[in-house]
């Protein structure tokens, strides 16, 4: 659905080594009235030049990709334009380096098959500064993470219960307001939490701070 009277347009570089999909892709996100296409990339290498030179707000990255893989692309780019977000789209398995690029520092990842308005709204989701995976690969990402945990223990984490409360409504695909609701407590009380919760995992999103939670043994994804 598009944005009527967009505010400041949100700038983006597509990354993909084939040509077709690249085009396509910048096509598809040219018809969004806050979107702005400010350049492509045909791999990693190129993708960190054009990054460093553009700052884009948003880089669309895939996983495999020729000189420089997906995970050190995505490294690279927010170690060097750390304003800059990362959201992967990919036709890989969630087995196949997703995992590597989400700890790199990718925000957001969403399979090449999914929907123009999917994409437009993980777009603007990552934009804002928040997360975005799709529900699908959450599942099945965080299912094998839990299949081997890490052995540093969930008591080398320090959590309150109410933080707990929080942190195992973070992998469900609900807005920060709806787990307020959930928990009877304010929107503003939920983004203290999650802050909290950041900041004692050490990661600097959502999404990585689910991924490291599984893999600490704090939460369990059925």
């Amino acid at each position: 659905m598009a944005v009527q009277n967009p505010g400041p347009k949100i700038r983006i570089l597509v990354v993909d080594d084939h040509d077709i999909v690249r085009k396509g892709l910048t096509l598809v996100l040219r018809q969004e009235p806050d979107f702005d296409v400010v350049g492509e990339a045909r791999d990693g290498a190129e993708a960190l030049n054009r990054a460093r030179e553009l700052c884009p707000d948003v880089v669309i990255l895939d996983v495999k990709m020729p000189n420089v893989s997906g995970d050190v692309a995505a490294r690279e780019i927010r170690r060097q334009c750390p304003a800059t977000r990362i959201l992967i789209l990919s036709g890989a398995q969630p087995d196949e380096g997703v995992l590597s690029v989400l700890e790199a520092g990718a925000e957001s990842y969403v399979p090449k098959d999914v929907s123009p308005a999917e994409l437009a709204h993980a777009i603007r989701t990552v934009a804002e500064g928040r997360a975005y995976i799709h529900a699908d690969i959450t599942r099945i990402l965080l299912q094998r993470l839990a299949a081997a945990p890490s052995s540093a223990g969930a008591h080398s984490v320090p959590l309150s219960p109410r933080e707990m409360d929080v942190l195992r409504l973070l992998p469900t695909p609900v807005t920060y307001r709806e787990i307020g609701e959930r928990l009877f407590i304010s929107e503003e009380t939920v983004r203290s939490h999650v802050k909290n919760i950041l900041t004692k995992l050490g990661q600097p999103n959502r999404t990585q701070a689910v991924v490291a939670a599984v893999k600490l043994g704090l939460i369990r994804v059925e």
